[in-house]
């Protein structure tokens, strides 16, 4: 339903063209020439090691970005070094293909979709090769992420400034076509601010190095001639004839980011030709390497969180705190914490904040806590004296200042898919104003949002009058994207009159490359298409983006004719209306998963570096399988979705990492559900997809079977017969399963408990019962000696979770229904029921309700399902009892940080005495059934030592390893022959040493 229509309003200036723009009346790129394209990248390419993919999956992958824009390309190109990149750009030449050289695809506008040939840098070309120290310069090539440069620069005492919200993941090629900036840039300025040069490629096959030039350069330039000569002497004459309408039609703001950047050409800005291409989104060369500015880092660090009563009072303020010199200041709106709220976002840390239904989070450094904090207070008492007077609060610990900023860089997943309002969009999501001026502008744009019917939450870098904000346009319908034109017409004209930029930080692409006429006019409008044709005469360089843009409204990923297909699922996806469509369109292209440390997400990317390998590329290839073109047209049986999934470990991470939801464990189970469906599936899906069925029936003769799967030569045969990798072995069978012991009380230390004790239901997974049914009696005496009677189901069953990994879901079902009902007696009741396998529990609480449905037993029981740290923390008194010094080393399984965290367990281990070391291990690599499955061993082990493993193996002798996982703590053994314990054995082992 498209929105209600705005009162009459005076037509707006420079109105958009009607359709269709000049962009998008180019012929399309001839399909007779795609083939010979491949083939000559193919040999001059692919033959070095670089990757050339035009298949129609590699195709669907490149289709969007972080926008509201799809474009499917032509190709794909991995360069894997310069070479490839000159060779890549010579054979698009010789075929006239339009190129797009892409950053890290997180761009917001447009700018990393197009119908060309993409290069990626980002999987090879991702080094920091030089930190000149002395010079404060780094020398980077394109696809190296924001933090690989911070991190470089650390060690000695530099940093590089810009640091946009993606830092983990965004990359110095994107960031150079954006113009990027971040929270800090009040500290260190914009991309363009820290350019010293750059290395380009252009089109035409020139290679040449642009930076700042004096008039000795300029003079050497032009002397020598050729196609270097003619550049700089065209772009001198371009700076002549209209300096005069840049210095009086730029605005003199912080964050000008939209059109060309001009101004670095003029005398007083040294004619910096580097700086000039800054911002030009791909649109004119191609980056092949930058030195970038270092600027000190400040030693100490406080934040000041003001608390005002609306935004806009924290809008009036920002020029009150800048005079004390933050080198960063954020501010946001009540609607963004009740986003947050509604979301379950940051719940723990939203206490940081004072009272107030506006903020400003203010960032002062200093070379010492002692400097940083004395400005803070400064800031915070002259305040105090003005009008509006704030809450404050200063935030001195370092881990507390750290959560501040995650509630502040939160914004986009705050705003995103917010349950029971309708789905937000970027399109108008960066405007920048006077920062003086900002709590006027904030006023007039939330009229203007009022009067279109649009909601949507105020937040952004507002020390520099930059404004962020998703607002929830309806663009599937005719009525609703006239809407949404119209408002981009009014929005403009607000900035513009305000003396503001466009774009304050994302840059312009095709979102606001048609509105850029508002703000600098149609004399400047012509130097922008001289100054591409300078470096692009042949218009080829990411054409319809910034200059001559098609129109907002083109090339639209929903659209009017978005008509995804609507299949029958095997799960319900509540959190989707019921819709596999919606929840693949989920993914909002952030590319939080493409980051190489910290969580757990995405394991597999981080030792490819490979898009399809990444839950956002995982997501889009199922979106587009969805669209039917370029992929698709096999509905469920699309290979390139298949191959996609492969890798993926159902670790969860996503679930819990991704700023948006997206559940990638859960996506892949239902395409293999579909995928298998009617078909046999391989060898390796029954053997451990029904490890159940096959432990029971070796629960008969354990012996037998342990002899038979570790014997030298039956062994071999046995794991090449069940799929199992050759240099993985096999778990071995517990000679008597765990409710034989328990019923013989065998091993346990306690008695019985009185039959009027609280109850308590431990659940008996099918590893705890069939490998390592010491853990289960582990727990069992752990429960007892707190108080508890423990019971255990009147069945074994399993849950099924190794059923998920093979799309067995049918299966899955079914044994979930026959637990629920056995189930019932002690969920009426409120039974607590323990689970030791977080795994295990991880079903209980989210795959039961979403493949069962709204089912009351089904919600009593994920309800009432407890890890055994969660239930002792919460109702066993908080506190371990016993004592155990020393050292532990902490590993978290996957399911229990992305579904039900582990700090309950940490604080259960740190009450005993133990110093906790909880390095951020991410994912193990071993993933259930993933490591042992054959062509998967390398990855798997790939994964466990990013940081699992070689923790493992500094840990001293004594340090005990804490895993309560059993594939994590069969990694753990195969791969360091270490043994790992689980909480239960832990917190036993202490007791027992008490009691003794």
């Amino acid at each position: 339903m498209a929105h209600a229509q705005p009162a009459p309003a005076r037509p707006a200036a420079h109105p958009l063209p009607p359709r269709p723009s000049a962009a998008a009346r180019r012929p399309p790129y001839p399909p007779q020439r795609i083939a010979p394209l491949r083939e000559a990248l193919a040999r001059a390419i692919g033959s070095h090691g670089g990757e050339v993919r035009f298949d129609a999956g590699s195709r669907a992958l490149y289709a969007t970005d972080g926008s509201n824009f799809r474009q499917v390309p032509l190709g794909v190109v991995i360069p894997r070094h310069a070479d490839d990149v000159v060779a890549a750009v010579e054979i698009a030449r010789r075929f006239e293909a339009p190129l797009l050289p892409r950053g890290g695809g997180t761009s917001l506008a447009g700018q990393c979709c197009n119908a060309a040939l993409v290069l990626d840098f980002t999987k090879f070309m991702h080094e920091v090769l030089e930190v000149d120290a002395a010079r404060r310069i780094a020398r980077v090539q394109p696809g190296v992420p924001c933090d690989d440069i911070k991190r470089a620069a650390h060690p000695h005492g530099l940093t590089f400034g810009p640091d946009p919200a993606t830092h983990n993941h965004c990359v110095i090629g994107g960031m150079i076509g954006n113009n990027s900036c971040g929270a800090h840039s009040v500290m260190a300025g914009k991309t363009d601010d820290n350019v010293e040069w750059l290395d380009v490629l252009l089109y035409d096959g020139t290679r040449m190095r642009a930076g700042a030039m004096d008039d000795a350069a300029i003079r050497a330039a032009l002397a020598r001639g050729g196609r270097e000569g003619d550049i700089v002497r065209r772009l001198l004459q371009l700076r002549d004839r209209y300096a005069g309408e840049i210095r009086r039609r730029y605005p003199d703001i912080p964050r000008r980011v939209s059109g060309y950047n001009l101004p670095e050409l003029l005398p007083e800005r040294g004619f910096h030709l580097g700086r000039a291409l800054v911002g030009s989104e791909g649109t004119c060369v191609t980056v092949l390497e930058a030195g970038v500015r270092l600027v000190t880092d400040p030693a100490a660090r406080v934040v000041l969180v003001l608390g005002f009563d609306d935004v806009y009072a924290a809008g009036d303020h920002v020029p009150d705190v800048l005079r004390f010199g933050p080198i960063a200041l954020e501010g946001m709106d009540a609607e963004l914490i009740g986003y947050m709220k509604k979301k379950h976002l940051h719940q723990d840390d939203l206490h940081l904040l004072p009272p107030g239904g506006g903020w400003l989070i203010a960032e002062f450094g200093g070379d010492s806590p002692e400097a940083a904090r004395a400005a803070a207070e400064r800031a915070a008492r002259a305040l105090r004296h003005g009008r509006h007077v704030p809450h404050a609060h200063l935030v001195t610990d370092p881990d507390a200042q750290r959560r501040v900023w995650k509630v502040r860089e939160s914004g986009l997943p705050a705003t995103a898919f917010v349950p029971g309002m309708r789905d937000t969009w970027e399109g108008w999501e960066d405007s920048a104003v006077p920062p003086e001026r900002l709590g006027d502008y904030l006023r007039d744009f939330r009229r203007l949002l009022d009067r279109f019917g649009y909601a949507c939450a105020l937040y952004g870098h507002f020390g520099q009058g930059c404004v962020h904000v998703r607002i929830d346009f309806e663009l599937e319908t005719r009525a609703g994207i006239d809407h949404y034109r119209e408002f981009l017409q009014h929005a403009a004209d607000l900035v513009v009159g305000y003396g503001g930029s466009l774009s304050g930080e994302h840059g312009d692409g095709q979102t606001r490359g048609q509105l850029l006429p508002k703000m600098f006019g149609d004399e400047l409008m012509q130097a922008f298409r001289e100054f591409k044709a300078i470096w692009d005469p042949d218009l080829r360089m990411n054409p319809g983006k910034l200059i001559d843009a098609y129109l907002p409204d083109e090339n639209l990923r929903l659209g009017v004719d978005y008509r995804p297909a609507t299949p029958r699922t095997q799960f319900h996806y509540a959190d989707d209306r019921g819709s596999f469509a919606r929840a693949t369109l989920r993914c909002v292209g952030v590319g939080e998963c493409r980051r190489e440390r910290d969580g757990t997400m995405c394991p597999s990317y981080r030792v490819t570096r490979d898009e399809r390998h990444s839950t956002r590329g995982r997501a889009r290839l199922l979106f587009e399988m969805l669209r039917g073109d370029p992929i698709g047209r096999r509905g469920w049986r699309e290979p390139a979705v298949k191959e996609a999934l492969d890798l993926c470990l159902s670790c969860k991470g996503c679930k819990g990492d991704c700023p948006v939801g997206v559940d990638m464990a859960t996506y892949k189970a239902e395409f293999l559900s579909h995928w298998w469906a009617g078909r046999p599936r391989p060898a390796h899906a029954y053997a451990m997809g029904l490890i159940a069925v096959w432990a029971r029936a070796a629960a008969r003769a354990p012996g037998l079977v342990n002899w038979t799967t570790h014997a030298r030569g039956v062994g071999a045969l046995a794991r090449r017969l069940a799929g199992i990798a050759p240099s993985r072995e096999m778990p071995r069978f517990a000679a008597r399963t765990f409710r034989r012991r328990l019923l013989a009380r065998d091993g346990l230390a306690t008695r019985a408990p009185a039959p009027d004790a609280p109850r308590v239901v431990l659940w008996p997974d099918t590893f705890t019962h069939h490998f390592h049914p010491d853990v289960g009696l582990a727990a069992v005496e752990v429960l007892e000696r707190a108080g508890f009677r423990v019971e255990l189901p009147p069945r074994q069953r399993c849950c099924g979770r190794p059923l998920y990994d093979y799309g067995m879901l049918d299966t899955a079902r079914r044994w979930l229904q026959a637990i629920v009902r056995d189930a019932r007696p002690w969920l009426e009741d409120g039974t607590p029921l323990v689970v030791l396998e977080p795994s295990c529990a991880a079903v209980f609480r989210d795959e039961l309700t979403n493949l069962l449905g709204d089912h009351a037993d089904a919600r009593r029981l994920a309800a009432q399902t407890h890890t055994l740290g969660e239930f002792l923390a919460h109702h066993a008194g908080g506190r371990a009892p016993g004592a155990l010094p020393g050292r532990a080393l902490h590993h978290a399984h996957c399911h229990q940080k992305a579904l039900m965290g582990a700090d309950d367990d940490a604080r259960l281990l740190q009450d005993l005495g133990l110093d906790v070391d909880r390095p951020d291990t991410g994912c193990c690599g071993m993933a259930g059934s993933f490591g042992f499955e054959r062509g998967h061993e390398d990855v798997s082990r790939a994964i466990g030592e990013l940081v699992l493993l070689p923790a493992v193996r500094a840990a001293a002798p004594d340090t005990l390893l804490v895993a309560d996982g059993f594939s994590c703590r069969e990694q753990i053994r195969q791969e360091t022959g270490r043994e790992a314990l689980h909480l239960a054995q832990v917190l036993r082992l202490a007791q027992r040493r008490g009691e003794g």
